[in-house]
């Protein structure tokens, strides 16, 4: 039976030695001779005399004394010792502060990086991790809420960056449902703020898509003064249209020039199937040439600080700002929209062999079922013609003279 009041706790007052103020059900109120009130519950466990210690007065108050006796005394009676829950439950909470969000952030893209995940996309992770990290980086990863990582959005949308805020909810969402998939979290407070971004405007990348303007861009090229490297990328860019990342990553074990063939890897697309890709005698002749200056690497076209690493992804848009081709004008992306316009205009080739050869995953279900072939036959013949035609429109200089899509010969 509680004997206790509160009036009777705030009043006590030291004594020369330790003495107790019982509550009842075991719990009493320790006065140390410096002043200190602690609380205090005696009990048995497995026969054996054992305390338990709640806290101090006033942080405990005596309402709140009772509350962990009784709470206490319910543990004992289903079997488990208190004193033992206590020390866990202090064990997990640390473990809870020490599980930072960035600690777990840094795990998860280490996982995706076992599983084969393009470096290029772990790159992209990276970048937009490193803009969360200073605001919710050392925060427990368990107790980050809704409002904290709006903050971190917010600050990228500031910036005008409302893709790069979009992506970046993403990804927050995905680290958490990580955490949560490993225990360390119970919600993901990413997933509550969909709706609460701005909506980016849809931005087509800038493109060349004239035949006209292609012969400009192909002589301006072939006059561009700059590294000996970076122009092998503006020409093979054109002539081969793939990513610019999987342009920029390519590696010389990956071509088999025996078969005029360039197996690009799954890891390496965006995708995730591996591509093959058919090369012109023109493109052979260029890939013979640049083995000659990187040929003794890994990467066909390393960076100029260390050849351990692929050119930076912002190498061939400055080569085209250098070369006069303003952002809304042209980009590394817009290689792979010039080819796929010109060549669908030529009417020459089936849409769907074209969509193979830039990589392009279907997205009706249905048709993709039915569009599983290669093409490969018609692919081949087809990137001799584009690079044909390359050619024809980089010689014509002759003013409103069409080349394009001049009759192609197999034997050509």
């Amino acid at each position: 039976m509680s004997t206790l009041f509160a009036t009777t706790v705030a009043s006590a007052k030291p004594r020369d030695a330790d003495y107790k103020l019982s509550d009842g059900g075991g719990l009493y109120l320790l006065v140390r001779p410096n002043g200190a009130k602690l609380w205090r519950l005696n009990y048995r466990y497995l026969e054996k005399h054992r305390t338990l210690a709640f806290g101090a007065w006033p942080d405990v108050g005596l309402a709140d004394a009772r509350t962990r006796r009784d709470e206490a005394r319910r543990l004992i009676a289903s079997g488990v010792d208190p004193c033992h829950q206590q020390k866990l439950d202090a064990a997990r909470a640390k473990v809870a502060e020490d599980d930072t969000f960035e600690l777990v952030a840094e795990e998860w893209v280490a996982k995706n990086a076992r599983e084969g995940m393009a470096e290029i996309t772990l790159s992209k992770i990276r970048w937009l991790l490193a803009k969360a990290y200073p605001r919710i980086g050392n925060r427990p990863v368990a107790k980050i809420t809704a409002q904290e990582v709006l903050a971190v959005l917010r600050a990228v949308e500031a910036t005008g960056r409302y893709e790069s805020a979009r992506r970046m909810r993403s990804v927050l969402s995905r680290v958490f449902r990580y955490a949560i998939a490993t225990t360390r979290a119970e919600r993901d407070p990413a997933r509550d703020l969909r709706g609460a971004l701005t909506v980016p405007k849809a931005r087509h990348l800038a493109a060349i898509t004239t035949s006209k303007g292609a012969g400009d861009l192909m002589r301006a090229i072939e006059a561009y003064t700059g590294h000996a490297v970076t122009l092998f990328a503006l020409r093979l860019s054109a002539h081969l249209f793939v990513r610019p990342g999987e342009l920029r990553q390519a590696e010389w074990s990956e071509f088999d020039f025996d078969r005029c063939l360039w197996d690009i890897p799954a890891e390496k697309m965006k995708m995730r199937r591996p591509h093959r890709v058919p090369l012109s005698r023109q493109v052979m002749k260029l890939f013979e040439q640049l083995h000659d200056l990187t040929g003794t690497g890994r990467y066909c076209f390393p960076s100029f600080r260390s050849p351990r690493r692929p050119m930076s992804e912002n190498t061939v848009n400055a080569a085209l700002r250098v070369l006069g081709f303003g952002q809304d004008q042209m980009s590394a992306h817009g290689f792979r929209a010039m080819a796929a316009t010109l060549l669908n205009e030529s009417g020459r080739f089936n849409p769907d062999a074209i969509e193979r050869q830039l990589a392009h995953m279907e997205n009706n279900a249905v048709r993709r079922a039915y569009t599983r072939g290669e093409y490969w036959s018609e692919r081949v013949g087809m990137m001799q013609h584009w690079s044909d035609d390359l050619d024809r429109l980089r010689d014509d200089v002759r003013p409103g003279k069409p080349s394009f899509g001049r009759p192609y010969s197999a034997t050509a």
